[in-house]
């Protein structure tokens, strides 16, 4: 295990320290300002083994292993987006925006209609605007993973809404993998609302071609003082697909963060969550659904930091589980000293539908004040037997008797969707999920 570590590191060391100045030299200042930072500590830190609690679940290191190409050069990918994938929730205007690969793609689109003092677009063309924010929330010194993504991302994506405008329409961000051999994408992505903001964001990652992808993703989000966001991470990729996202969120005072994960279809992926109270009063609800099958693989892992006084945590994750799918979820509420009249609620809930999947669950609190109000809890099992015999003595099929049992167990989570017309579509395909419809997003030319 140690020499596949010290393989799968050295092949990445030896890439940046061959072709750091073309990564340079198609990028921008900012980014490279703490490009070098982020090399040195790669080198220290390497991969996480699975001995590093947060990564037991994961084997990181084999996931890196294979060679995969790399657009370093920044050559133009041969596709129109806009023309060719259409994406649309029923009911719901969305400013559409794209990323291909790990770029932002601005070429014959039409611009969207955004209200004054919002900006979406290459961080590159923003930089006076958050020089001081970009990778002070993502601590390269701390985990190898957010180092090797600082080290070599190229390109950004800026969200950012100035103070106390309210962005009515859904900010849409399509990440679609495109490319005609094995490759490796390094998204990264800063959201700064200011105080009083407030916006919608939805991502949806996709694979537009049968190829073997590498996508790190680190996410950069900070939320000002009676500021509210509300963000959904929508997966709909394939079995070839790697994905290992990090996200941080940093909240004021007052500020409300509804943070939801989804993953409806992939190969192997990695979600870590980090979230910070920094200011009081504020408050956040993070939900999560998985629906696996085949040899899936999907780790969630999130910590919430309460640093300060009178914070609200709620967070919700189900995992559904067929064949020989893994599932692995370890959540964290740290409720520091000084953190009094904290409330949490941390709760787990999976459903296994063979012998052969498994679910690895791990709710803790980490709670050093005492005047606070805390829970946690996580369950596992199969579907209810009796439920099933009594669905079946009315005429119900045992397999549709399954899926509606499923549906209404994973309908928990989507009914905590705030954005109605999202909500409504996401329960459209988490049952088209269940009864095997759902191979690609409907609509989507290219995956046809």
């Amino acid at each position: 295990m140690i020499i596949e570590n010290l393989e799968s590191e050295k092949q990445y060391v030896d890439l940046y320290a061959q072709c750091r100045d073309m990564i340079n030299g198609h990028s921008n200042e900012v980014m490279n300002s703490v490009r070098e930072k982020a090399f040195e500590d790669f080198k220290r830190l390497g991969f996480p083994t699975r001995k590093v609690e947060r990564y037991k679940y994961t084997n990181m290191a084999e996931l890196f292993a294979p060679d995969y190409g790399l657009n370093l050069s920044r050559l133009e990918i041969p596709v129109n987006p806009y023309d060719a994938f259409k994406c649309d929730v029923p009911n719901m205007s969305t400013s559409l925006y794209f990323v291909v690969n790990d770029a932002f793609y601005d070429k014959a689109l039409p611009k969207a209609e955004l209200p004054v003092g919002v900006f979406v677009g290459r961080l590159a063309d923003a930089q006076d605007k958050v020089a001081s924010l970009y990778g002070s929330l993502a601590d390269t010194s701390t985990d190898g993973i957010t180092a090797l993504n600082t080290m070599l991302a190229q390109d950004a994506l800026l969200i950012y809404v100035s103070k106390n405008v309210k962005v009515d329409r859904a900010i849409q961000v399509i990440n679609i993998l495109r490319s005609d051999v094995e490759l490796m994408v390094n998204r990264r992505v800063l959201v700064v609302l200011e105080q009083g903001a407030d916006a919608k964001i939805l991502f949806c990652d996709h694979a537009a071609d049968d190829r073997k992808f590498l996508a790190t993703q680190v996410v950069e989000v900070f939320v000002g003082e009676n500021a509210h966001l509300d963000m959904t991470c929508l997966e709909e990729t394939h079995y070839k697909n790697v994905r290992v996202s990090n996200v941080y969120i940093d909240q004021k005072a007052n500020s409300r963060v509804d943070h939801n994960v989804i993953t409806l279809h992939n190969g192997v992926t990695r979600n870590r969550t980090d979230l910070v109270f920094s200011g009081e009063g504020a408050e956040c609800y993070m939900n999560g659904c998985v629906i696996a099958d085949k040899e899936q693989h999907v780790d969630n892992n999130t910590l919430i930091d309460h640093k300060v006084p009178h914070c609200d945590s709620h967070e919700l994750y189900k995992y559904v589980l067929d064949d020989k799918a893994v599932g692995a979820f370890a959540g964290k509420v740290l409720v520091r000293k000084d953190a009094q009249k904290t409330t949490s609620q941390e709760t787990n809930q999976n459903l296994c539908a063979t012998k052969e999947c498994r679910m690895y669950t791990q709710p803790m609190l980490e709670i050093y004040a005492d005047d606070v109000k805390c829970a946690h809890g996580s369950t596992v099992g199969q579907l209810n037997d009796k439920a099933l015999f009594y669905m079946q003595q009315r005429g119900i099929s045992l397999e549709e008797a399954r899926t509606l049992l499923q549906n209404a167990f994973i309908g928990e989570v989507i009914d905590r969707i705030q954005v109605e017309p999202l909500r409504d579509r996401l329960r459209h395909l988490v049952e088209k999920r269940f009864r095997g419809e759902l191979n690609k997003c409907e609509g989507c030319k290219l995956c046809r």
